[in-house]
C-alpha cells in the first residue's frame, strides 16, 4: 500500500505541485507504483486471485492513460515511459 508520503512525492515529482494530481503522468506514476507493489505481493501469495483481478484492472487503466498521452503529446509519453522504465 502506498503511504501518503510516497504518493505526495510522486505527485510533486511528476505534477509539479501537490495539488496537480489530474495529469496523466501523475496517474500513470501512481498506478505503476501500486502495480509494482502488487507484483511483489504475488511472489509470496500466488493464489490471491481477488487481488490479481485488481492488478489486471490497474494495468488496463495505465494502458489507457498511456494511449491517451501518446495521442495527446508524444514527447510527454516518451518521457514518462523512459522515467518509469516501462518498456524494455
Amino acid at each position: 500500500m502506498l503511504t501518503k508520503e510516497q504518493k505526495k512525492e510522486i505527485v510533486l515529482r511528476y505534477g509539479g505541485s501537490e495539488k496537480n494530481t489530474g495529469l496523466p503522468e501523475v496517474q500513470i506514476a501512481i498506478l505503476t507504483a501500486r502495480i509494482n507493489e502488487l507484483s511483489q505481493h504475488f511472489e509470496e501469495h500466488k493464489k490471491d486471485n481477488h487481488s490479481r483481478r485488481g492488478l489486471i484492472k490497474m494495468v488496463g487503466k495505465r494502458r489507457r492513460l498511456l494511449n491517451y498521452l501518446m495521442k495527446k503529446d508524444i514527447n510527454r509519453y516518451r518521457r514518462i515511459i523512459e522515467e518509469l522504465n516501462l518498456r524494455k
